[in-house]
């Protein structure tokens, strides 16, 4: 303010601020349209912010589970989260930020505690040992080579 009531040029302001001139113009409008607080930081936008009100109505569509929102099991994930508050509230998180979200709030991660009870563990065992080597390949053997992909034996 200082500077634009002691008649200042925009590049002047802008030079020794390293700013952009630009910038300096839309300053200059907003103190000349409302004076001192028009120039005054307005602070960092920050992120969007949940209300108490909105956590507890994402809370009660938490626990109507995924079926009631579309989607074809019942697992809870952050990019799912992250997609219903974006249709409840028009609110857009990043899948980091709805953790984070969630964390604050007192939320955690969880794994179900037993297995699925259509498991068959000796099906699990005879494919680990069967059908996994052989879609795995054989492994190299151990002679020396070289690194050069110029070479046929790379190929």
């Amino acid at each position: 303010m200082k500077r634009f009531e002691g008649g200042q040029k925009n590049p002047e302001i802008a030079a020794a601020l390293r700013i952009s001139v630009r910038s300096v113009e839309r300053w200059r409008r907003a103190w000349r349209e409302l004076g001192e607080t028009g120039v005054l930081s307005k602070g960092s936008p920050g992120r969007a912010r949940l209300s108490e009100a909105q956590m507890a109505r994402l809370a009660r569509e938490l626990e109507r589970g995924p079926l009631a929102h579309g989607w074809a099991d019942q697992r809870w994930t952050l990019a799912r989260i992250k997609s219903l508050i974006g249709r409840l509230f028009h609110v857009s998180y990043t899948v980091e930020g709805t953790w984070r979200l969630l964390k604050r709030h007192g939320w955690s991660w969880q794994q179900p505690a037993r297995r699925a009870i259509e498991r068959d563990d000796a099906a699990v065992e005879v494919w680990k040992k069967e059908t996994w080597p052989r879609a795995r390949g054989p492994r190299r053997s151990a002679v020396p080579g070289s690194s050069s992909w110029t070479r046929l034996g790379n190929r």
